[in-house]
């Protein structure tokens, strides 16, 4: 099965638009590919954070994580910092990437200039993540990256300086790290703030009237989507752009009882918005239900969540521990040896 790669940032209390856009096909994935998941706590902390707010979303971020579907037993489930092979690779990758290439990326030039219009520091970490990101992926040889079409400039510089890499230090015929590509999986939906419905739902949105959380209660859920922000063409029909509120619950609908928007058009088009509102309601709350179940069942257990990750770190540090320290070895760094053992040849040779 082709390996796939995903990360999350415990930044963060895990709303639909993270369960449909992207936990969804994590969970059917495990079904089709050798998946590795990871909550990616050190790109948490690269413009500032409280230790022990990050320390609880990385246990909240991995209850939810298992609770929403993902299966140790038939994927990879770990801490990005339990894998210390992931830091050691960037600074690989620090040494290969251009200033130039890393300062053209559109997320840290947002990220700058919202930091400096605030007057706070620019950090090298942030300059930095999306090497950290790229080894990430490449240090499990990473088929494919489910991404959204704004992330796909990450994807295709983690294959660059994969490429630079192998060109540099191995051959074409025996590369270190396997080039990824980014996908786009079908089932992926597009939710958009219910309160503003041109935006994209967000954690960093300046309200939560918009966000439907994973683990809101099933009547705040209810009344957030009937609140929904729609317009005064009372009639229902999906047109992205002059009907963004309408279309945004059509889709949301369709995700949520796993049909076509078309399918749903069909039921409530030329209809009014009161019924579809409900139905929507009705539907989220049904997909969420289980999730909140079983996030009940392991917050009464955090040993199992804890034993879960270890289990996942292992995992991951059996991926990514080889292909670092062939990365390693085509460099020219020296091996350790164990305390006691003694080079057969000289280490010079």
């Amino acid at each position: 099965m082709p390996r796939v790669f995903s990360g999350i940032q415990p930044s963060g209390d895990l709303h639909l638009g993270n369960h449909l856009g992207a936990i969804v096909n994590w969970v059917a994935m495990q079904d089709s590919h050798d998946a590795t998941y990871c909550i990616v706590d050190l790109h948490a902390t690269t413009d500032g954070h409280d230790p022990a707010e990050l320390r609880r979303r990385t246990l909240e971020m991995a209850t939810v994580l298992l609770a929403a579907g993902i299966d140790p037993g038939r994927s990879t489930l770990f801490v990005q910092s339990h894998a210390p092979e992931h830091a050691q690779a960037a600074w690989l990758f620090n040494c290969i990437a251009g200033f130039g290439e890393l300062g053209r990326m559109p997320q840290f030039r947002d990220k700058a200039d919202k930091a400096q219009a605030r007057g706070d520091q620019v950090s090298v970490g942030l300059f930095g993540y999306p090497v950290l990101q790229a080894v990430d992926i490449v240090l499990h040889d990473a088929d494919e990256v489910p991404v959204g079409e704004d992330q796909r400039h990450h994807i295709e510089l983690a294959r660059d300086l994969a490429q630079r890499f192998n060109h540099r230090f191995a051959t074409e015929d025996d590369p270190v790290f396997v080039l990824p590509r980014a996908v786009h999986p079908p089932a992926a939906a597009r939710v958009m703030d219910l309160q503003d419905p041109t935006s994209k739902m967000s954690k960093s949105s300046g309200s939560d009237k918009g966000i439907v959380y994973v683990l809101d209660d099933p009547g705040r859920v209810a009344k957030k989507i009937r609140s929904a922000v729609t317009d005064s063409d009372a009639e229902v029909r999906f047109e992205r752009d002059a009907k963004p509120g309408v279309s945004n619950l059509l889709e949301i609908n369709a995700a949520a009882t796993g049909r076509t928007v078309e399918q749903v058009v069909e039921e409530f088009g030329g209809g009014q918005y009161g019924p579809l509102k409900v139905a929507t309601a009705d539907a989220v709350v049904e997909l969420l239900r289980p999730v909140r179940e079983r996030h009940a069942e392991l917050v009464d257990d955090p040993g199992e969540v804890a034993r879960q990750l270890a289990v996942g770190a292992a995992k991951a540090r059996e991926q990514a521990g080889p292909v670092l320290a062939r990365a390693f070895d085509v460099m020219g760094f020296l091996p350790p040896l164990p305390p006691g053992d003694r080079y057969a040849a000289d280490p010079r040779d």
